[in-house]
C-alpha cells in the first residue's frame, strides 16, 4: 500500500537527499570539535571503549553531561535518571523507581545498550536477567 501519490516522490527524494547531507555534515562537524578540544577527545575515547557507543552516542553524552569525569558514579546515574529512587514518606514504604533526570542522554544509553546487546552476550544476559527479575 502507497500512502503518497507518485508524483510526490520526485519532489519529496531531494529534499531528503537534502536532509541527509546536512545531517552529515554536522556529524563530521561534532567529531571535528571533539577532536580539536583535548578534554573532550579524553572522554570520546572512554566513552567509545564501550560496545553500543559510537561517535554520535559519544557526542550527545560528552554535550549533554558537561559533569561526566568530575562526579561520582552514583551522582552520574542520578543526574542522567537510571539510578532508582526510594519513595519513603513516614511509615510508608514505596517502590523504588526510576525517575527524572536527562531524558535524552538516556534514550541515547538505551538505544547504546540494544546495539551493545546484539554484538556481546554479556549484555545480553545481563538484560535478560533484569527483564525476568521485573
Amino acid at each position: 500500500m502507497q500512502i503518497l501519490p507518485k508524483t510526490l516522490h520526485s519532489t519529496i527524494k531531494p529534499m531528503l537527499t537534502a536532509m541527509k547531507n546536512q545531517i552529515t555534515r554536522l556529524e563530521e562537524k561534532l567529531v571535528k570539535l571533539i577532536e580539536d578540544n583535548p578534554e573532550y577527545q579524553a572522554k570520546n575515547t572512554i566513552l567509545q571503549s564501550v560496545p553500543g557507543i559510537g561517535n554520535i552516542a559519544a557526542a550527545s553524552i560528552i554535550s549533554n553531561v558537561p559533569e561526566l569525569g568530575y562526579i561520582t558514579n552514583k551522582q552520574a546515574a542520578s543526574l542522567i535518571g537510571v539510578a532508582p529512587i526510594t519513595r519513603e514518606s513516614g511509615r510508608y514504604k514505596g517502590k523504588r523507581v526510576i525517575q527524572g533526570g536527562r531524558a535524552q542522554v538516556r534514550t541515547v544509553l538505551y538505544m547504546a545498550m540494544m546495539s551493545a546487546m546484539q554484538c556481546n552476550p554479556v549484555f545480553k544476559a545481563a538484560y535478560t536477567r533484569l527483564v525476568d527479575a521485573g
